[in-house]
């Protein structure tokens, strides 16, 4: 099959690409993303590379900075800007010390309120465990292993 120009926003390396019997098939999002008039191309790369972090995995606004070759404040900004959460999860992208950071744009205080509230459940619901303090715990996915 060939593959649309527009579908190449972001390519995951083969090693990472989903797999059918272990995470929900990302493709049909990932043209949803490519072929929308919404978001910048750094944003649409950001988002697309959202797609390719498994279920039941996080990663932090560092390492995908780190991928992307651009910086944790950017990639943060086009997470603020995702209109495709939770489908698109940037819930998996958590601060470097494994707090929660922000979500839907909103910076918690103390760790408290509505949207952390929903950003620990959706990483919960995945099976990723946070502990009493609210940090996550485990070792974050790194996009190219």
């Amino acid at each position: 099959m060939a593959s649309s120009p527009e579908l190449n926003v972001y390519k995951a390396p083969s090693s990472q690409k989903r797999t059918r019997n272990a995470h929900v098939d990302m493709t049909e999002t990932i043209h949803k993303i490519a072929s929308s008039p919404r978001g910048t191309p750094f944003e649409k790369r950001v988002w697309t590379a959202l797609c390719h972090i498994p279920d039941g995995s996080f990663t932090t606004y560092a390492l995908l900075s780190k991928h992307l070759a651009t910086s944790p404040r950017a990639v943060g900004n086009a997470l603020r800007r995702n209109p495709y959460a939770p489908e698109v999860p940037c819930h998996r992208v958590v601060a470097t010390g494994g707090n929660l950071g922000g979500f839907k744009g909103k910076w918690p205080r103390n760790g408290e309120g509505i949207t952390m509230d929903e950003k620990r459940a959706l990483l919960r619901g995945e099976g990723v465990k946070i502990d009493g303090s609210g940090k996550v715990l485990g070792t974050p996915w790194v996009f190219g292993r």
